[in-house]
């Protein structure tokens, strides 16, 4: 049972579908929002799990010396870059969705655009 092993990148096929689905699908900003975290988590999932190496210890030298297999930390640590700036867009994303807020009085998309709309 090969696919068994891959179930992590399941997960991730999964939670891309549901982010872009939430993202294409709903016309509430602040779940647009959420749609677009939860994307980025499943992008973050994949780079994680492709660093991973079985059997891999951490990328230390050990006293006698030998023959180990290390995994990968660079894809761990981009990945902790890429939280820290996720984190950072969301936040500008929600405050702009609040000033939204503020200036129309809705988070709907398409109550937006009617209320943008030229009177002909």
């Amino acid at each position: 049972m090969v696919w068994l092993g891959l179930w992590n990148y399941w997960v991730v096929v999964v939670l891309m579908m549901i982010g872009l689905y939430i993202v294409i699908a709903r016309d509430n900003l602040v779940k647009k929002m959420m749609g677009l975290s939860i994307f980025q988590v499943s992008v973050i999932l994949f780079y994680v799990s492709m660093g991973k190496v079985s059997g891999g210890t951490a990328p230390i030298i050990p006293e006698g010396g030998g023959e180990v297999v290390y995994s990968n930390p660079l894809p761990h640590v981009l990945m902790l870059t890429a939280i820290v700036v996720g984190v950072a867009t969301l936040a500008l994303g929600l405050a702009i969705v609040v000033r939204i807020h503020e200036a129309y009085g809705s988070v709907e998309e398409d109550e937006i655009i009617r209320m943008d709309a030229p009177k002909a």
